[in-house]
């Protein structure tokens, strides 16, 4: 799979994945700084899905009808690095394919995918 990581994620996740054998664009080496509409856009290109800890991206998404290829936002607010890349680990070997064009949210307790409308 390929998913583009914004810069909030956590470097052993980016790091995880790729060992994983899946492509990981990872902003904060790529293009620091930039904003969430140009990360879901470079997301687009290769269809990845996009990696993230910013709820803004369920504004984009719900309210302004951005095109995606598919979101995960995080909310492991108080896990160390290692617990997030675990059930990030887990949510993407569990769930592989059903995050394409979906809108999905992990928390350490659960995992909502919301399918996106076309």
């Amino acid at each position: 799979m390929n998913f583009v990581a914004d810069e909030g994620v956590d470097w052993p996740i980016v790091a995880q994945l790729r060992q994983l054998g899946h492509m990981v664009w990872y902003v904060a080496e790529m293009s620091p700084g930039i904003s969430d509409t140009e990360v879901l856009s470079q997301a687009n290109s290769p269809q990845a899905i996009v990696l993230t800890c910013d709820k803004d991206f369920g504004e984009m998404v719900f309210r302004q009808n951005a095109a995606f290829h598919g979101v995960v936002l995080m909310r492991l607010h108080g896990l160390t690095p290692e617990q997030k890349m675990d059930v990030v680990e887990k949510t993407v070997l569990q769930y592989g394919l059903q995050l394409a064009n979906a809108f999905t949210v992990i928390t350490p307790t659960k995992i909502r995918i919301r399918p996106q409308k076309r």
